[in-house]
């Protein structure tokens, strides 16, 4: 068993120094994929976790024996990991049970013990407001909506792109696209509607 533990300990070691990019380029990709997650997820310490499995499922990908072939697109790829880390999470739904929100009277309290900055409180107000409602909205489309609308309107992701990522043809990124997109449409129309 020790025998066992030292053999894979310098298998990593060995693999590290393969690896000496892998953490700059871990930190110029970090932000990104924790907002993509967060996104996805809709809860920023579930967003931290999965960025930090995404990263370890990347670690461990690369650090493989026998992985000497260059990435077209590390940026694509990592995406296509944070995904499918999401999904993973979203299908499983057991990580709900640990998400709790704050009592009406915490939450209150935080919200105003929160000090005040650039720009004022009653537009620091409207832009919780809409971000909250959005964020309610998302929460609303299938899990595949949502990675879609993200990756597009987030990450500006071509169609094509997207459809690598999601490993679906473009038409069936456009028609997930186009649901998202009436459901939100419909969700929000109060914020752009002028009447009638």
């Amino acid at each position: 068993m020790i025998g066992a533990m030292a053999d894979q300990l310098e298998r990593e070691v060995h693999a590290s120094l393969d690896l000496r990019d892998f953490g700059s380029w871990m930190a110029s990709e970090q932000k990104r994929v924790f907002l993509l997650c967060r996104r996805m997820l809709q809860d920023s310490d579930e967003a931290d976790s999965a960025t930090q499995d995404v990263f370890l499922k990347a670690y461990r990908a690369l650090s493989k024996k026998g992985q000497d072939q260059e990435l077209d697109d590390p940026g694509r790829w990592i995406t296509r990991i944070a995904v499918n880390t999401c999904l993973d999470k979203l299908r499983s739904r057991s990580w709900k049970i640990w998400h709790r929100r704050p009592a009406a009277a915490d939450e209150e309290f935080i919200l105003s013990s929160t000090p005040a900055g650039e720009p004022d409180a009653a537009r620091q107000l409207f832009s919780k407001q809409i971000q909250n409602r959005l964020e309610r909205s998302l929460r609303k489309l299938s899990d595949r909506q949502r990675a879609v609308f993200s990756l597009r309107h987030y990450d500006s992701m071509t169609l094509e792109e997207i459809g690598d990522v999601l490993k679906l043809d473009t038409g069936t990124v456009k028609a997930h696209l186009f649901r998202a997109l009436n459901k939100l449409r419909n969700d929000l129309r109060d914020l752009y509607s002028t009447g009638s």
